[in-house]
């Protein structure tokens, strides 16, 4: 009987307790899904952050292939290629500074219309025999951009622009040095000329 009891679920057993409650059937066992398992802790952060590969770094002129700083200094005049070939010991062995890139940068000075070595004796055999003399200074007043701008349409001859901010602010501050110069040399020139008259005078008054 009590076997068909158990077979039978519509079926009471009169001696059961109506008020016990029925034992519920156990279901299928649930299998955690991915959304479970990875489910977040209440309270943390949704994004977390990830730490950076050496490999998703942003590229630097040094991390680049070789072919390529070979492709940049062939586009180089002389005074860049002479200050890239300076800052390592692999792009002293990289960088060319011959005699050709020399020739090139004087005919471009040439044709610019900008100053040339004044030397009578250039000798193009080596950076250390090239750069004396005039070509240093040179060199150096490019670097200070006293070259740019120095006569209408030549802009900035180190970025390439129509305009060059830092030689007006050197022409500014030119003509801010002449002007207080000149005032100071105008003030003295008035004392000198309001002196000598007196010096004059006493020389006169003392002959007599």
């Amino acid at each position: 009987m009590a076997s068909l009891t158990r077979r039978i679920p519509f079926f009471r057993d009169p001696g059961a307790d109506p008020a016990r409650p029925r034992p519920a059937r156990p279901g299928p066992a649930k299998t955690p899904t991915t959304s479970d398992t990875d489910s977040p802790e209440p309270g943390a952060s949704s994004a977390s952050p990830t730490p950076t590969s050496p490999s998703h770094k942003k590229p630097t002129f040094t991390t680049l292939p070789p072919e390529i700083h070979l492709l940049i200094t062939r586009h180089l005049i002389y005074p860049d290629a002479l200050s890239l070939k300076h800052t390592s010991r692999y792009f002293y062995s990289l960088v060319d500074t011959g005699v050709r890139l020399k020739i090139d940068w004087l005919v471009e000075r040439r044709r610019l219309h900008l100053e040339c070595p004044n030397d009578r004796r250039c000798d193009l055999g080596s950076d250390l025999r090239f750069c004396r003399g005039s070509v240093r200074l040179l060199m150096q007043r490019r670097r200070e951009h006293i070259e740019c701008e120095s006569r209408p349409g030549l802009g900035c001859l180190i970025n390439g622009t129509e305009t060059c901010p830092h030689a007006r602010r050197l022409k500014t501050r030119m003509k801010r040095w002449l002007r207080v110069r000149l005032s100071i040399e105008l003030w003295g020139l008035l004392l000198l000329l309001a002196v000598v008259p007196v010096l004059v005078g006493v020389l006169c008054v003392i002959s007599f």
